[in-house]
């Protein structure tokens, strides 16, 4: 059958696409995009925020709308999340929650066969291991996602997704190069590891985060080597040594903020403050140079006052982000933070989000225009309208006017202005 994929959410939803991508063609089947005839179609949801869940009940309603005799497969975190609001979303001809990517081309095989509505939501173990499948290909031509770590430990009171995904779990180090070495195989040059709890990968094993970048980092023909988002108070000294001491590390962190106040951050169940936030920043500055700090931030949380958002404000202003994702708080059933005092009006938290979001472009265009005059590598993936484009090793949007896309290959360019979100810049 031709079967066609509609991812939401995170990296590590894109990465469970591509695995039962792969699944679906090692069965014979056919992968087409989901803008083509197919068969049927694999809908992967993310629940982080209520617009998420929209999102993906629009999404099943879309395909099934455009495609009346398809089927129609939802899995992902939304399902195993909420299984019975899935359920109940009677256009979905399979519902199958994400402890197991490997067992949906089965699940639509034997609805080819008879036809009978599939529900299948097991809950999440203590006992449970990593069971992701590693991939030998992806989607982008030169830059690859490897999922290596799954599951939360963390339980901020916001946060809907160690139910969603269970506890911390692990990619094995042999499996990790093993991967790495395939991807190289397929031409990929940059690998990006990503994961539910990055920075926990390890827990509870004789291994840890630096251990996964050396092993990726030893594959010959991968060139760089980028980490997803991180837990701040899990970045040690030690642990910034070593990624230093890796050359083919990609000095970009995006150390997850979420609030610059104190008494949000506690009442979200964060595990540091401010005054520690900053000074990792600082640490993380004065070892790497041209370090990219991004950052997600959340406003509106529960409780937070106008003084308090005050403060977040500040903090942002003052650290100087080369980029951040700004996002109002969702209550999220199932969550300690759903049934706290002081719920912020939905109009305060679009004002809120407007105020943070310009705050935060200011400081990505201040760390922009640093780059203006300098000479960097830049890593081509892109070219539409006249232009070549690419990333830094800080993850600087780069753009040089070429009638050549150089996909796949690392160039210097001298970076000649800035503007909006991204360098411009022409070939050395």
């Amino acid at each position: 059958m031709k079967v066609a994929f509609y991812t939401l959410g995170c990296k590590v939803n894109q990465y469970e696409t591509e695995a039962m991508r792969e699944a679906f063609i090692s069965a014979g089947h056919i992968a087409v995009p989901d803008s083509a005839p197919f068969d049927a179609v694999v809908i992967n949801s993310c629940t982080v925020t209520a617009e998420s869940d929209r999102k993906t009940r629009q999404a099943v309603r879309h395909f099934r709308r455009e495609n009346p005799d398809a089927i129609i497969i939802l899995t992902g975190c939304m399902v195993q999340a909420f299984s019975d609001e899935a359920k109940a979303l009677c256009d979905a001809d399979i519902v199958a929650g994400n402890t197991d990517v490997k067992k949906i081309v089965g699940y639509a095989e034997k609805f080819a066969s008879d036809g009978e509505r599939i529900f299948e939501v097991s809950e999440h173990t203590k006992e449970e291991r990593f069971n992701t499948p590693s991939l030998s290909s992806f989607a982008e031509r030169t830059r690859a996602y490897m999922k290596i770590e799954d599951g939360c430990d963390r339980f901020c009171t916001y946060c809907i997704i160690p139910t969603a995904r269970g506890r911390v779990r692990s990619k094995p180090l042999e499996e990790i190069k093993s991967e790495a070495e395939k991807l190289s195989k397929a031409g990929f040059v940059e690998i990006v590891l990503v994961g539910i709890n990055l920075t926990s990968f390890g827990l509870g094993e004789d291994m840890d985060l630096c251990d996964a970048v050396d092993a990726v980092c030893s594959v010959e023909g991968i060139k760089r080597v980028r980490l997803g988002s991180l837990e701040p108070d899990h970045m040690s000294d030690e642990m910034l040594k070593r990624l230093k001491a890796q050359e083919k590390f990609c000095p970009q962190f995006h150390l997850s903020l979420q609030s610059g106040c104190d008494e949000t951050l506690k009442r979200m169940n964060r595990h540091y403050d401010t005054a520690f936030y900053r000074d990792l920043v600082s640490r993380i500055r004065n070892m790497f140079a041209d370090a990219a700090i991004t950052t997600d931030i959340m406003v509106g949380f529960a409780g937070e006052t106008p003084e308090e958002f005050a403060k977040s404000l500040e903090f942002v202003r003052e650290t100087g982000f080369a980029k951040a994702h700004v996002f109002a708080y969702s209550r999220r059933s199932g969550t300690v933070a759903y049934g706290l005092p002081g719920q912020v009006s939905r109009s305060e938290k679009a004002e809120r989000s407007k105020r943070m979001i310009e705050t935060a472009q200011k400081s990505e265009s201040e760390f922009l225009n640093r780059v203006v005059g300098k000479t960097v590598a830049v890593l081509f993936e892109t070219a539409h309208s006249g232009f070549a484009e690419g990333y830094t090793v800080n993850y600087s949007r780069v753009k040089v006017k070429s009638d050549d896309s150089h996909c796949g290959e690392i160039l210097n360019v001298k970076i000649t202005s800035a503007e909006n979100d991204c360098c411009i810049g022409e070939i050395i």
